[in-house]
């Protein structure tokens, strides 16, 4: 992977056994990657990324203005969400093991004991986050495996800054961002069937989106619900 500068901007490009050249733009910052054909030059790979400056700087401008979550603190009175399901955070220092707990169906209760950490309250909260998304997986993905007809190896969950999910199409293994759990059900069965789709398809071309309508028909609400979301505050202990 190496840098180039056009027009201000920051673009890695990764040369890969590519037919097509394929530009994204990435959160939480916008930056700016393309892939391209091993033998493509870099004079034409300038003018490829010229050609879509406005599309650009216009998703970098949309990822600026995205409301984002402020740094945590893990004290009571913070507001966490799960599944996309706003909750006041009460922090409960006793003895014991740590746990957390949802009540009154408005309070996320994290008990830990004293003297605790703000790293390590993040890291009890991020398990039980990791747990939540763990219970949830296996009954969407078994389903959506036989709808779609591909089935995955192997899936996992772990920090993604700029995905909410990945598919290794080599080893029929699937990603999945811890974040998802913060967001609607919805979404984490959207991030699901994309993934799935690339066993199909690996480019987000037109036949990817083909699929993603007939098995998905929603798919576009969904993926506009992740874009306008909070973003994940970059400090966050994990």
């Amino acid at each position: 992977m190496v840098a180039m500068l056009v027009s201000g901007i920051t673009v890695q490009v990764v040369r890969k056994p590519i037919k097509n050249l394929h530009l994204s733009v990435y959160p939480p910052d916008g930056h700016v990657r393309v892939a391209v054909p091993k033998l493509l030059s870099d004079d034409n790979v300038r003018l490829a990324v010229i050609s879509r400056l406005s599309w650009i700087k216009k998703q970098q401008a949309n990822f600026q203005s995205q409301p984002r979550q402020s740094a945590r603190e893990m004290v009571t009175g913070e507001t966490h969400y799960v599944f996309g399901k706003r909750y006041r955070l009460e922090v409960i220092e006793r003895r014991g093991c740590h746990e957390v707990a949802i009540a009154n169906n408005t309070t996320l209760q994290l008990s830990v004991s004293p003297g605790t950490s703000t790293l390590n309250r993040a890291l009890v909260l991020n398990q039980w986050y990791r747990n939540q998304l763990k219970a949830q997986i296996p009954a969407l993905l078994n389903h959506w495996q036989l709808t779609i007809g591909k089935e995955v190896q192997d899936w996992g969950i772990k920090k993604m800054k700029t995905k909410w999910g990945s598919c290794n199409i080599t080893k029929q293994r699937i990603w999945l961002n811890l974040e998802l759990a913060k967001k609607p059900l919805e979404c984490l069965e959207y991030v699901i069937v994309h993934e799935l789709v690339h066993l199909y398809e690996r480019y987000h071309n037109k036949r990817f989106k083909t699929y993603m309508d007939r098995y998905l028909p929603q798919w576009h609400r969904c993926r506009d619900i992740l874009n306008r979301e909070p973003l994940g505050d970059e400090n966050w202990f994990c």
